[in-house]
């Protein structure tokens, strides 16, 4: 069924490949094309990688092979670099949202988003940058969550930026999205990135059940919000403020970390990409001249050599002082100041809680609704940036997030609910009672 649905759905351009066959009795579940597999091709949605099939899959699709069969791999912005899954190898995603118009799905993530909004497939599975799962949900009216940075394997994932990626789940409900967690939430030796054993045993520990809850709201979040994003904000904290206290809160180093994000991403991605050179795997370029540079002039799309260029500047004698190495420091400083508006302790960092503090965050995810794939063509180069502006901030502190459809005058609407590092099962607790409130 699932596999007959996507041929069907073709002209959305969600699939870079598909299985040949699913078994019948597991669960359909859609992978992003950075995760690897050894049945389908792991292409990132570059030239650069077409048809490349690892020799090795993903930690993450081990642990799910026993309940779940894979449909097919999803498109995205080429190696993650992207905010609408436009920038791709194999063309754009259209958002199966609006049947009628050309949206785009958000990104990088928007394959695996569109698989799950179209009904192909309950959950599926992407990756989470500065907020590659929680965009494209909101964008496409479904649910997108990215856990504590570390609690999920990275091993066999494509990075784009270790220190901040994060493979998350994308699904209709929050029961789809958990039972995938718990199959995941395991350490993995293999990733040096993994939290380990001992650590994630105090994770949790407090379930916060039918208990009056401090709910916070970022002043620094007070932006130019499209009208229906506004309403559904202001209808959800109504909601929640009949059972829970809502508390404006400040977090003032918010401010700065879209220039903190594209200071340290690309400073990374340009080291990770620079192993694509064509002579170990993939496309090759055809020229015995120049054929290091060449390879990787068309290897890579445009999106993605704009960025190697920005990080090889941020990575030059001229900035790494005055640019790279700050943003380190800033992002430090970020981490300490949501510490200290939970109550609940930080078990990585080894922060105690603040008693005065709150346990969630609640914020919209996104400026607004999808635009049209022309008008986001139309706009600067340097625009989709700040598609992310409300996401990153949850990206850079590793703290867990979630985007979760609120229904405002007939239009599903991104809201998102953060968390302190470790507390990702409360934090889907209270997106389900959340959204329980939107009658």
């Amino acid at each position: 069924m699932a596999l007959e649905k996507a041929r069907s759905l073709a002209r959305l351009n969600i699939f870079t490949s598909l299985a040949s066959e699913i078994s019948q009795s597991l669960t359909p579940i859609a992978i992003k094309d950075n995760i690897a597999t050894k049945l389908l091709p792991t292409t990132c949605s570059s030239y650069a990688l077409s048809n490349y099939i690892s020799p090795f899959q993903a930690t993450v699709i081990d642990l799910l092979e026993d309940e779940f069969t894979v449909v097919g791999k999803t498109n995205m912005d080429e190696f993650g670099m992207g905010a609408s899954t436009t920038f791709s190898h194999y063309g754009p995603t259209l958002n199966p949202m609006y049947p009628n118009e050309r949206r785009i799905c958000g990104g990088s993530s928007g394959g695996s988003a569109a698989a799950v909004a179209a009904g192909i497939v309950p959950v599926a599975l992407g990756t989470d940058t500065g907020g590659s799962v929680r965009q494209p949900a909101s964008y496409t009216g479904i649910l997108g969550f990215k856990p504590t940075y570390g609690r999920i394997s990275r091993w066999g994932v494509v990075a784009y930026a270790q220190s901040l990626d994060t493979v998350g789940i994308l699904g209709k409900d929050v029961d789809i999205i958990e039972r995938v967690f718990t199959k995941l939430d395991k350490h993995d030796p293999k990733d040096p990135t993994s939290l380990g054993v001992e650590l994630r045993s105090r994770f949790d520990s407090k379930h916060r059940n039918n208990k009056k809850l401090r709910i916070g709201v970022p002043e620094e979040y007070v932006l130019g919000f499209d009208p229906k994003v506004s309403k559904a904000w202001q209808q959800c904290l109504e909601a929640l403020s009949q059972d829970h206290e809502i508390v404006p809160v400040s977090v003032p180093l918010i401010k700065k970390t879209l220039a903190m994000y594209f200071t340290l991403a690309p400073a990374e991605a340009s080291s990770n990409l620079g192993r694509y050179d064509g002579i170990r795997y993939g496309t090759r370029s055809d020229s015995d001249k120049d054929y290091y540079a060449k390879t990787r002039s068309e290897g890579f799309g445009e999106e993605v050599k704009r960025r190697i260029i920005l990080g090889n500047y941020n990575l030059s004698s001229d900035s790494y002082k005055n640019h790279f190495l700050k943003a380190k420091l800033l992002r430090r400083a970020l981490k300490q100041q949501f510490d200290e508006v939970f109550n609940q302790p930080n078990y990585v960092t080894g922060s105690d809680p603040n008693a005065n503090g709150v346990d969630f965050l609640l914020t919209p995810t996104t400026v607004g609704q999808a635009p049209t794939i022309e008008d986001y063509d139309a706009q600067s180069s340097t625009h989709g940036y700040t598609q992310d502006v409300l996401t990153i901030p949850a990206s850079l502190a590793g703290i867990p997030a979630i985007s979760f459809p609120w229904e405002v005058e007939g239009a599903k609407i991104g809201l998102q609910l953060m968390g302190q590092c470790g507390d990702d099962y409360n934090l889907l607790r209270i997106t389900q009672e959340t959204m329980s409130l939107n009658t």
